[in-house]
C-alpha cells in the first residue's frame, strides 16, 4: 500500500474486501488472484471496477504483486489477462490506471500492458489525494499485440 497512501486500518481493509466480493454479483467489475506455477495460493491480485472519468462511465484497474515476485513480468502479464477477461465479459469502456507519478514499476506495467499515458492528475485513493499518472486502455479497440 506504499504507493496508494500507506497502511490501512483493519476496517478499511474489510470494507475494500467487501467491495471486491460484490463486483461480480453486482456486474460492476472483477478481481482476480494472480497465480503462478508452484504458487496456487497466489502472489497478488489484479482487477477492474466501474469508475467515472470526467463525468463519463469508465473502468478503473489496479493490481498488486507481492514484493518477492516483482520484476519478473508477472504484473504486465496479469494485466493483459485481466483486460482480455474484461473484453470477454463484454466490457467496452475505457480502462484507466492511476499509479503514482513516483511509482516507476506500476507506470512500467501500464506501458508494457499497452496503456496510453494521458498525463498527470490528482487522484483520491484510500481517502488521500495523490499525484498520479492517468493511463488508459481502450477495450473497444482491437487487442494490442
Amino acid at each position: 500500500m506504499d504507493w496508494v497512501g500507506g497502511v490501512e486500518t483493519d476496517e478499511r481493509v474489510r470494507a475494500r474486501h467487501e467491495r471486491y466480493l460484490a463486483l461480480v454479483p453486482d456486474g460492476t467489475g472483477a478481481q482476480f488472484r494472480i497465480t503462478i506455477p508452484g504458487h496456487p495460493e497466489g502472489v497478488g491480485i489484479v482487477g477492474y471496477w466501474r469508475h467515472e472519468w470526467r463525468g463519463e462511465p469508465a473502468l478503473e484497474s489496479g493490481w498488486s504483486v507481492e514484493a518477492e515476485y516483482r520484476g519478473q513480468g508477472i504484473a504486465p502479464d496479469a494485466v493483459h489477462l485481466m483486460l482480455e477477461a474484461a473484453r470477454a465479459a463484454g466490457e467496452t469502456l475505457s480502462v484507466h490506471a492511476y499509479p503514482s507519478v513516483d511509482n516507476p514499476a506500476s507506470n512500467a506495467v501500464c506501458r508494457k500492458a499497452g496503456f496510453t499515458l494521458l498525463g498527470e492528475e490528482d487522484f483520491e485513493a484510500a481517502g488521500r489525494v495523490l499525484r498520479t499518472n492517468d493511463w488508459v486502455y481502450e477495450l473497444a479497440e482491437p487487442p494490442r499485440a
